[in-house]
């Protein structure tokens, strides 16, 4: 462990006020939280848009973070615990602490294993489900902060693939010399896009660090260099990046990042967001599949696949996306029409602000 000055009550606050929604606490700065479709697919069977466009399985997947509290950005849309949130303050840039990854790895999947083991006492849960649930066999590195600000990151992605799981790997793309030097890649790697130039990137992702779209452009450039699959995230936010202009200037940055594939995905008007923005910013899914077709005009890639209670559509240039976990059948896979609505899935809390158990 690598310790630097930094009061540690204030640490304890930060790790508090996360407990609070819900987080679990891994070590000094990491954390564990069960996904709204793990519990969806021990429950009702169904999976997440993970599982339907690359076969990922909800309930074997662990959600989470090395960098709890550390970000580059304090963006609108996040639902990231921010200083002016809670009336703390700490540098958001430099972590103060660096916990092993081989004991981040190992206490995540533990987190994981904890939070499903009570569906066994459920009766609708399949028992065999859940047996599998406590057999991670995915890592989402992402749930909030900005992972690739963990020194480490490369080899708590090594932690995980030795133990036979896959990674993915989600970033803001403001540390493109990481990125280009990792000891190991992820087995997916994602780009988040919010803002089609730098004036909105200022706006959007309100940064705390000095040329932070430089850096962000930086990444896009290196991405063509990854073998393994890239993407690109977008989060669109009605009112701020959803206009046709909005769309061209997405285009000419696809053009430098050539992803495997693009997501375009709705903003989720759920926690210390909604201090930020008004629920008329999250599209529905209608409205997130029309900009995805104005995109698809502008980049020459096609829409493959769509998940609408997700409110999220993935386009790319190969036929059909590449399989890796083992979610898909015969009867549901990435070309699967959804017959789920908008509303009662993953959005359900963010528009009546109804809560899960």
């Amino acid at each position: 462990m690598t310790i630097s000055s930094f009061r540690i009550d204030t640490l304890s606050k930060i790790m508090s006020e996360m407990e609070k929604q819900k987080y679990h606490i891994i070590g000094s700065h990491s954390a564990y939280k069960k996904c709204h479709w793990t519990h969806e697919a021990l429950t009702s069977g169904r999976y997440c848009y993970k599982g339907k466009f690359y076969g990922i399985e909800s309930h074997r997947c662990v959600q989470m973070t090395p960098t709890a509290a550390w970000c580059w950005f304090r963006c609108v849309h996040c639902w990231r615990l921010e200083p002016e949130d809670v009336g703390l303050e700490w540098d958001e840039t430099k972590m103060p602490i660096l916990d092993d990854p081989e004991y981040i790895a190992e206490r995540s999947i533990e987190e994981h294993k904890r939070a499903v083991s009570g569906y066994f006492g459920h009766e609708e849960v399949d028992k065999e489900m859940a047996k599998e649930a406590t057999k991670p066999a995915h890592v989402a590195i992402s749930l909030t902060g900005e992972p690739t600000l963990y020194d480490k990151i490369g080899e708590l992605i090594s932690e995980y693939h030795k133990k036979g799981m896959t990674t993915f790997l989600v970033t803001s793309g403001v540390r493109p010399d990481v990125l280009a030097n990792l000891e190991e890649e992820p087995t997916q790697l994602f780009v988040s896009i919010q803002a089609p130039n730098e004036r909105k990137h200022k706006m959007i992702n309100r940064p705390i660090v000095p040329n932070a779209w430089k850096l962000f452009m930086e990444t896009l450039e290196i991405l063509p260099s990854f073998s393994s699959p890239t993407v690109i995230r977008m989060t669109m936010i009605k009112g701020y990046n959803m206009s046709e202009e909005d769309a061209k200037e997405f285009a000419e940055l696809i053009k430098i990042a050539m992803p495997t594939y693009i997501e375009v995905k709705a903003y989720m008007h759920v926690g210390p967001s909604t201090l930020r923005l008004t629920r008329d910013a999250m599209p529905r899914h209608t409205e997130v599949k029309e900009f995805a077709n104005i995109l698809a005009k502008f980049t020459g890639y096609n829409i493959i696949s769509e998940h609408v209670p997700s409110r999220i559509v993935l386009l790319s240039k190969i036929d059909r996306p590449i399989q890796i976990g083992n979610a898909w059948t015969d009867r549901w896979n990435w070309s699967t029409k959804d017959m789920d609505d908008d509303i009662n899935g993953e959005y359900k809390e963010a528009e009546t602000g109804c809560t899960e158990g």
